[in-house]
């Protein structure tokens, strides 16, 4: 039986990038069980489609989330990013 998730990996670094803005990119490696360079790949997506971006502070990154962007898919292009957010990662 072939290994398959609900979420894609972009999905899974988007979430963990809202709950913690300031993460870092071996944190969200370990956490979303990808390479560190397949965490680089994704992050450099999401920023080039508007969804985040990064602001150095010091020698951290801190990134920012844009959920007032639709979703990407046709299917699901009338729900704005914030609302998965809400389910998926809700903040205090």
């Amino acid at each position: 039986m072939t290994e398959w998730t609900f979420l894609t990996n972009h999905a899974h670094v988007l979430l963990e990038v809202a709950r913690d803005p300031d993460v870092t990119i071996e944190s969200l490696a370990l956490t979303a069980a990808l390479s560190t360079r397949s965490v680089k790949s994704i992050l450099h997506d999401l920023e080039a489609g508007g969804y985040i971006e990064r602001e150095r502070r010091g020698r951290r990154t801190h990134y920012i989330l844009h959920g007032e962007l639709p979703m990407r898919h046709p299917s699901d292009a009338n729900h704005q990013l914030s609302e998965l957010v809400a389910v998926l990662a809700p903040t205090e």
